[in-house]
């Protein structure tokens, strides 16, 4: 029989473990929310329920060891009053047939974390997303033979009481095309991960509809409420309307069933999902109906002319009396459809929605009204509520912010600290005036791929601030805005919710690179190294919004990008010249959105190096040929944006035959770079679109709907055809097919105007190239052209020889 492994990093860990048993909650803020977690329990799913649906996970999760382990719901009581797991050695494992592990938890999603605690810590597995290498299984001894815990088992128990998890655009960047088959697996991902606190936005629109037919509102009238598929998450906001749409009564159909699968998962899981409330977006149709009615319509968001086909959305003052009954009209209705709800309720009114005045006290007359509609619909309702309007808009000053958190009563708020990690709020809001809050990691915007984060700031940061005189704090987060990226960012966030310590960050790297690819190999433990203090280590408190020029394209004059006539000399050995040139660089006009860069990249070219120099110690595995391929494209991105800068500077140097040159360097590294990413599922633009066809009824819902998923990964939203929309490029995605098909060809057009400007003997047309590019793109979001779905060629060698044509010359490294 195994015994516990002997690693000074499993002793740590398992140390670490044996702590926790004796941690407790001591949050100011859990105590404003006990009575709400007293309800919570009296109404989880009863324990067979939760048992059969954490056998589930485990079932389909690793079915070969589907006996090998027993679960058990224990009471709170077990475990001081708090949620907890405790894994044990099973007590009749040495008669054959009987299970080897016992997990017992107070949930069904305790039983699931713990489960996923000892695949980690005892059998070196790892977890993640399937489009980011899957689960890595291979680690894990056969059943029979699973390594036995200390004697006295080990018990662990959660700080705070709540996991929470998803950004309301998240719906849209990454859950807009999902039928029942993925839902399910993130629903199994989410309990590996100890997450109990969901957002569950599926479905809404459908309970809308219902709910305004009883406001004489007509199902026609909301053609140009809701937006398209892709572009639900902003509708919902009231920053747009109609755009994408109008949805088809089968997707609001459909929709709505999928919605109660997910929720009654979560619920069998013992998860506590937060459904959306009323937050004051109403059709136009509602002034007609309501002519006395305070119905603002707000200004434009993003369109280019203000076009009110899409822009301009009306809100309902949440100080009209029709407020509150709209928004108990729309909680009841939630909770007749599903059966139950579980009593707290997202709304959002001011994200991105500035109050017309800021008196204090009718700000907390619009935040007691808000809630007031939710209460009145449920008497248990709590409103959680996010708290980037904090973050972002300067009109939130201390008696405004106050006035908003004070205007309910003490418990009966939660505010999601959104950008914790970067920028948090906390410590700068006196924890958030006496209000409840979840440390949130945002990380992610728009789905965009780029190996990012900020390590040391997820490990330490969640434990700082419930250790904080007088913390509010009463759960951790991840509120990413896209996910299935960077997976070791949300294998250690996911953790935070069950670590009572500081984390020693380079330790748990150490360990995560040998669970992540199954056994310990010296050069890919290097490698991480190097990646821990470089890509995970981000500390200018930038937020990371993928700028770089291949898939965010500048649309500026090229002679409004500074570069510095010193760089004639092309002597980039010179220390001093790099130095001048790195400088120039970060000083370019705002005409040109300079990719951000935070790191060294000739030691990320040194990880890669260790990389590709570990390809034949590692099975090939999905873990792996991932991460290879992505810290290559990481590199050869930046390499693009230096060759970029080279077309740039021959071309106000009025050097032709240069123009040519690094313009076809360019466009031929855009194609072999698409050929990298085409080999892994994870990176392929086919799973999106024909996702977005398999949910359509006919044809012309199935173009609809592939329109909807082209748009949102390009131009985005609203332009016309010689002004590029705002938001251009804000989803942009380093998939394979979307750069041979799209990015390279849109390159190649500026460069074809770049070249006949310096024949011509003239200035760059730059109407001309956006009328183009707009063409294209307007093309490319209406075309039917397919994609594969599958990823081909073998990633490892496709790397070296990418390796070697690009990265090898060191001439580029840092400049």
């Amino acid at each position: 029989m195994s015994t516990l492994p002997s690693n000074p990093l499993w002793i740590f860990f398992t140390v670490l473990c044996t702590f926790l048993v004796a941690a407790k909650s001591s949050t100011v803020g859990v105590s404003y929310i006990s009575r709400f977690l007293e309800i919570q329990d009296k109404e989880r799913a009863p324990s067979s329920v939760q048992l059969t649906a954490a056998y589930g996970v485990l079932n389909r999760l690793f079915p070969s060891h589907s006996s090998s382990f027993e679960f058990k719901i224990i009471p709170k009581e077990h475990c001081g009053g708090e949620l907890c797991f405790k894994i044990s050695n099973h007590p009749s494992f040495s008669y054959n047939g009987y299970p080897e592990i016992l997990i017992s938890g107070t949930t069904g999603v305790e039983l699931a974390a713990g489960l996923h605690w000892y695949l980690k810590y005892w059998c070196g597995a790892h977890i993640s997303w399937m489009k980011t290498g899957g689960a890595q299984l291979a680690s894990v001894p056969k059943a029979g033979s699973l390594p036995q815990v200390q004697h006295a088992g080990v018990e662990i128990r959660r700080p705070v009481p709540w996991s929470y998890y998803q950004n309301a655009v998240t719906s849209s960047y990454t859950f807009a095309w999902w039928d029942w088959e993925r839902w399910e697996k993130e629903i199994d991902w989410m309990a590996l991960q100890g997450i109990n606190l969901p957002l569950a936005f599926t479905g809404q629109e459908a309970i809308w509809q219902k709910v305004f037919q009883k406001f004489n509102i007509s199902t026609s009238s909301l053609d140009d409420f809701f937006g398209g598929p892709a572009f639900l998450a902003w509708s919902r906001m009231a920053n747009l309307h109609g755009w994408g749409g109008p949805l088809p009564q089968s997707w609001l159909d459909q929709q709505l069933l999928m919605q109660k699968k997910i929720l009654a998962r979560m619920y069998q899981l013992g998860m506590t999902p937060v459904l959306p409330a009323f937050s004051g977006n109403v059709p136009a149709a509602l002034k007609r109906v309501f002519p006395s009615a305070k119905i603002t319509h707000l200004g434009n968001w993003f369109t280019v002319h203000g076009d009110p086909r899409w822009c301009c959305t009306y809100l309902l003052d949440a100080t009209d009396p029709l407020f509150i009954e709209i928004g108990k009209a729309f909680v009841k209705q939630q909770v007749n459809e599903y059966g139950r709800s579980s009593h707290i309720y997202n709304c959002d009114t001011f994200d991105e929605n500035t109050p017309p005045i800021d008196d204090p006290e009718y700000i907390s007359s619009l935040g007691a009204a808000i809630f007031r509609g939710m209460q009145s619909g449920d008497s248990d309702a709590v409103w959680l509520m996010q708290g980037w309007l904090f973050s972002y808009d300067p009109f939130w000053r201390p008696p405004q912010m106050k006035a908003l958190l004070h205007s309910v009563p003490v418990g009966k708020m939660i505010v999601l600290d959104l950008f914790a990690e970067a920028k948090p709020i906390w410590s700068s809001s006196e924890q958030f005036y006496g209000v409840p809050y979840i440390w949130c990691m945002l990380h992610n915007f728009a789905g965009n791929i780029e190996m990012y984060g900020v390590l040391d700031a997820v490990g330490s940061g969640p434990v700082e601030a419930r250790r904080s005189e007088n913390s509010t704090m009463v759960g951790v987060g991840m509120s990413m805005e896209g996910i299935e990226q960077n997976p070791v960012v949300y294998d250690l966030m996911s953790e935070m919710a069950f670590q009572h310590e500081i984390v020693d960050v380079k330790k748990w790297v150490d360990l995560y690179a040998k669970r992540r690819y199954g056994r310990y190999v010296q050069s890919l433990q290097d490698a991480w190294t190097i990646l821990y203090g470089t890509l995970y280590n981000c500390t200018d408190g930038s937020q990371d919004k993928n700028r770089d020029v291949i898939v965010a394209f500048p649309d500026v004059d090229p002679y409004s990008i500074a570069i510095p006539q010193v760089t004639i000399s092309r002597r980039y050995q010179d220390n001093r010249i790099q130095f001048l040139l790195r400088t120039v660089r970060e000083e370019l006009t705002d005409s040109f959105s300079k990719p951000h860069l935070w790191y060294s990249t000739s030691e990320v070219i040194e990880a890669l190096k260790l990389f590709l120099s570990s390809g034949d110690e590692v099975p090939e595995t999905s873990t792996y040929r991932y991460d290879l391929i992505d810290l290559t494209r990481q590199a050869l991105a930046k390499y693009a944006n230096q060759l970029f800068l080279k077309v740039i500077e021959s071309y106000q140097l009025a050097d032709l035959p240069a123009v040519a040159h690094f313009s076809q360097e360019f466009l031929g590294l855009v194609e072999d770079m698409d050929i990298l990413l085409g080999c892994h599922d994870g990176f392929l633009l086919g799973p999106w679109l024909e996702s977005a066809k398999r949910l359509a009824q006919d044809e012309e819902q199935e173009r609809q709907f592939e329109w909807n998923a082209r748009t949102q990964i390009t131009m985005w939203f609203d332009n016309t055809q010689e002004e590029a929309s705002l938001l251009r490029d804000y989803g942009n995605k380093y998939w394979s097919g979307l750069l041979r098909d799209y990015y390279g060809p849109r390159a190649a057009i500026y460069f074809k105007f770049l070249i006949e400007s310096l024949e011509k003997g003239d200035g760059f047309r730059l109407q001309h190239w956006r009328r183009e590019w707009i063409k294209l793109t307007n093309d490319w979001q209406s075309s039917r052209n397919i994609f594969p779905v599958k990823s081909t060629g073998n990633a490892l060698n496709v790397s070296r020889w990418l390796y070697k044509k690009y990265l090898e010359d060191p001439s580029f490294h840092d400049v």
